[in-house]
């Protein structure tokens, strides 16, 4: 028999800074060398590898060799999901260079978490989804203490969001193959409480092949900072069409690509 998990084990890696920086630079799902991860942990290229031996003998990192480099990616996305928990709890970084500044404002603008849109532009397509009908259940807003079965213990599980035949269609005129996903292991909807929103955005396999849809369209295209991404006109004016998507403050020009 086996007693209560001890959480200062993956507590204790994530609480190490640079350990926690290289977390969030593989947070979009992607496979990066050691020597990337030690640039954006800011550590010398002998500590990021002290950091990713740790993090891979923990099972929270994988890696991979091609040829005479080692890749690194998330393990699982329940890792993602506990960094991204955290977060609701953390004290924001002051921000002291205009880099910081604009990295900050086009993560939350719109980024990848591990797999499916995050940030305002995640939001406002689950909240678009919700008012086109696609999805029932919730009303994507994050409750809190107001509401127990909206618990921060436990995103993505307390609501029963369920995608409605007409979302079925809707998902089907993507070009998503809606059956392969169902006969999938991985649920179809689950949500994640948006660390920089307060609200939800859409995750679970849908959410995942949503994201990779939108990607292979170029509605939807990688930024220049990690983790990073933001709407193409082309993007903005497709998903207005299909799912009554609108541009307001919220979403803000500046995460338009042309």
């Amino acid at each position: 028999m086996s007693g209560d998990v001890d959480v200062s084990i993956p507590a204790g890696l994530m609480a190490n800074p640079g350990r926690a920086r290289v977390l969030w630079a593989l947070a979009d799902g992607r496979a990066l060398p050691a020597s990337v991860l030690a640039t954006e942990a800011g550590v010398a290229a002998s500590t990021a590898s002290e950091h990713l031996a740790k993090l891979t003998d923990a099972g929270m990192l994988a890696v991979e060799s091609h040829g005479r480099h080692r890749y690194y990616r998330i393990a699982s996305p329940r890792v993602i999901a506990a960094v991204e928990a955290l977060a609701q709890l953390a004290p924001p970084t002051p921000v002291r260079s205009l880099r910081q500044h604009t990295r900050a404002h086009a993560l939350r603008h719109g980024r990848l978490c591990y797999d499916h849109l995050a940030g305002r532009l995640g939001v406002a397509l689950m909240r678009a989804l919700i008012q086109r009908g696609a999805l029932v259940g919730g009303d994507g807003v994050h409750h809190g203490e107001h509401a127990p079965t909206d618990r921060l213990s436990a995103p993505g599980h307390d609501i029963d969001y369920r995608l409605t035949d007409d979302g079925a269609a809707l998902v089907a005129d993507l070009g998503i193959d809606l059956d392969a996903l169902e006969s999938g292991r991985r649920p179809l909807v689950r949500y994640c409480l948006d660390w920089t929103e307060q609200r939800h955005h859409l995750a679970g396999g849908l959410g995942a092949a949503i994201a990779d849809r939108l990607l292979e369209l170029d509605w939807v295209r990688r930024a220049r900072q990690p983790r990073a991404v933001m709407l193409t006109e082309t993007g903005a004016r497709a998903l207005e069409e299909a799912i009554g998507m609108k541009l307001d403050h919220e979403t803000g020009p500046g995460a338009v690509a042309p």
